[in-house]
């Protein structure tokens, strides 16, 4: 008999191994040839696609059995995180409110609820109007996934929700004075909503219904439950988006890729004309558009990696009558930016910190918030009023719950307005710190880290090293109840912000993509051997997380030092790298050749396949593996983490465990009840703890 001996504070419990390992779910062979520049590669996986296969399903609902089975022994242990997770939420908690217009909107949780309930109130004092009640709205539904918008003169609500988890969203109308739906309906679009400024014209985007992309405009009219169409994109590299201002002046129809933009507008005041193009694309060059009563701002990186804010009148708009409003500045990445009356507000970042900074339009003085921490993630909140006083943002680190502060333009005061409580938290009880590792081309790459103060850094300690590194997209360091439970038991927490991701600036991302991509795979690897060499953490007791891109990281990592990890947790993994991207047909693959470089060009193609995850299993000892994914997953589909799984199980030759797990009712982002979320939480953080000392 086996026994796994694993700490809880001073306390230990032991869980015992089944004697005998439960027999792997067996999966047919089926050779299938991938050809492609004269290179042949066999699929022998390629079959489980088919997800309307009969012979599919009962063989990831098989993996859900050998899972569930071989770590049966850990069930008392998930029950008992699931209760330390749960304990660590208000469970009757609400945000803070946000004045718009005559009300105040919040959303509030109610005891033993799983879903929100979004409100308002005419003061902080008043009564209470229920919009929605989520949790009535989810009843008898395995999945559901909600969010609304209301009408410029707030008697109308927009409620877009999602059932399935593929992120085909139905829109519904309800009537705020009387309390009832609207009849008509808008069926299977995206969530992405704006209103006109005539109080019953929605905008809203349509994507394809097999690759997903967004790429329909339509304007629905309230009164006659009729849709139009306003704009297609035809281009399938790009996306369109919609969304306005805080002074709504415009309906902006904003055409994307990774690395292109394209504007078009729409008065808000007369929905129904046919939209202007504004600021026609360019290759490489990135912007934004928001607005003022006279002026244009625009955050462009056309001759400034890290972005600067232009300004053009409204009356003759161009790139040739714009003026540098604010100049790109080395070293300072600007994020995003929100117009104000009198002000302008900017979330940046500088040496990989997140900062706020506030600029008056016609002085143009600099205010610069400060914060004390060493690794910290400032970011600015939901502002709604354009003649606004103040700007709401959030302010959370690794040891800090989130803070909500608004800070005053006139006074350059922050005023705190809430604290998430917390309970059975003590922040005094942990430290947290940013390091610097050097990578092997001699780059430093940002570590954040937490642990408990009398967490000894000796070379004993397990770690949890987690990362992402894709699409310039961030993983700063936020506050996180749930990684507790580990903390708790001596585990250091780290999070490596690696090259790919956006954390130090445009030129982070671009050495981090297309053909630079591995320097994400090796910031990753050399951030773990630093901590192991800095005695965070030993070297026999190392684990990994990742999600989605970070699954495709976690993939390599697997492939590249499999020796260096006691185990690994790919959350709905982007694994099957070359085949995704060859396929566009295949949701979301088109758009993303600046990030990925597109296959049907060999030397991207040759790059790609050298490290795709699963064209690189090899015959070795890999380490104890999770693999999680979700049936309906619009982003990452199904059978990538199961072919993965397949060829892992195929050709590992330790005794370590592979295993999958499939939510046959959820999609990317897991299920949709709060509590229910603690679940999934629970059983990756038994894996990691059964695991440890296997």
């Amino acid at each position: 008999m086996k026994f796994l001996i694993s700490s809880i504070l001073i306390c230990f419990t032991i869980h015992a191994f089944a004697e005998k390992q439960i027999p792997a779910p067996t999966v047919a062979a089926k050779e299938f040839k991938l050809e492609k520049h004269g290179d042949v590669r066999i699929d022998e996986y390629y079959w489980l696609k088919d997800r309307k296969n009969p012979d599919v399903i009962k063989y990831l609902k098989a993996e859900n059995d050998y899972l569930k089975k071989n770590l049966k022994s850990t069930e008392k242990l998930q029950k008992k995180l699931f209760t330390e997770m749960k304990s660590r939420i208000k469970e009757d908690d609400s945000t803070y409110p946000l004045k718009d217009g005559p009300y105040y909107y919040y959303t509030r949780y109610e005891k033993n609820k799983q879903y929100p309930i979004y409100a308002r109130k005419t003061d902080l004092a008043g009564k209470e109007e229920i919009l929605f009640n989520v949790n009535e709205l989810a009843k008898g539904k395995n999945f559901y996934s909600a969010n609304y918008q209301t009408s410029p003169n707030h008697t109308l609500a927009a409620l877009t929700y999602d059932t399935v988890g593929r992120r085909f969203y139905n829109i519904k109308f309800k009537d705020l004075s009387t309390g009832k739906f609207l009849k008509g309906e808008i069926k299977n679009v995206t969530n992405n909503i704006t209103w006109a400024e005539d109080n019953k014209t929605l905008f809203y985007i349509k994507q394809d219904p097999e690759t997903l992309r967004w790429f329909q405009v339509y304007r629905y009219n309230i009164e006659t439950q009729k849709s139009e169409l306003v704009y297609e994109e035809k281009q399938d590299t790009f996306e369109v988006y919609v969304n306005d201002s805080l002074v709504r002046k415009h309906i902006f129809i904003i055409s994307g890729s990774t690395l292109s933009s394209e504007v078009r507008v729409i008065p808000s005041s007369t929905p129904n004309v046919a939209p202007l193009l504004l600021f026609p694309r360019e290759k490489e060059h990135e912007f934004s558009v928001t607005e003022d009563e006279e002026y244009f701002y625009i955050l462009s990186n056309k001759d400034a990696k890290d972005f600067q804010i232009l300004r053009t009148p409204s009356k003759s708009p161009s790139f040739k009558n714009a003026e540098v409003w604010l100049k790109h500045r080395k070293g300072v990445h600007i994020d995003n930016f929100i117009v104000f009356k009198d002000y302008v507000t900017l979330a940046s970042r500088e040496n990989g910190l997140t900062q706020i900074e506030v600029f008056d339009k016609k002085t143009k003085s600099q205010q610069k918030l400060n914060f004390q921490d060493t690794a910290y993630t400032v970011e600015l909140g939901s502002n709604a009023e354009y003649n606004s006083s103040n700007v709401r943002y959030f302010y959370h680190s690794l040891r800090r719950p989130p803070s909500v502060y608004d800070y005053e333009f006139a006074t350059q005061q922050s005023i705190l307005r809430k604290t998430k409580e917390v309970p059975n938290y003590n922040a005094d009880n942990y430290v947290s710190e940013r390091v610097f590792a050097t990578a092997r081309d001699g780059r430093k790459v940002p570590v954040s880290i937490l642990m408990k103060k009398e967490t000894k850094r000796d070379g004993t300690a397990p770690l949890l090293i987690c990362g992402y590194g894709s699409y310039g997209a961030t993983m700063d360091p936020w506050f996180s109840s749930t990684v507790l439970s580990l903390v708790d038991r001596g585990y250091v927490y780290a999070i490596a912000h690696i090259r790919g991701g956006g954390e130090m600036g445009r030129y982070w991302t671009d050495e981090g993509r297309t053909l630079n991509k591995k320097n994400t795979f090796f910031d990753f690897i050399d951030c773990t051997e630093f901590l192991i060499k800095e005695k965070y953490a030993s070297p026999k007791k190392v684990f990994a997380m990742g999600g989605s891109a970070g699954g495709l990281l976690m993939g390599a990592i697997a492939n590249y030092r499999p020796d260096l990890y006691k185990g690994i947790i790919a959350q709905v993994p982007f694994v099957d790298v070359v085949t995704t991207m060859l396929d566009d047909s295949i949701p979301l693959t088109t758009s993303e050749y600046d990030e990925w470089g597109n296959p049907n060009e060999k030397k991207y193609y040759d790059y790609i396949k050298s490290y795709s995850p699963y064209d690189n299993v090899t015959k070795q000892a890999y380490p104890n593996i999770l693999i999680t994914t979700g049936l309906h997953d619009s982003q990452v589909q199904y059978w990538e983490p199961a072919k993965w799984t397949a060829r892992l199980r195929k050709l590992n030759t330790s005794n370590n465990y592979i295993f999958l797990k499939t939510d046959m009712e959820a999609g990317h982002g897991g299920k949709t009840g709060r509590f229910d979320q603690l679940k999934d939480d629970a059983l990756e953080y038994a894996f990691i703890l059964e695991m440890e000392n296997k």
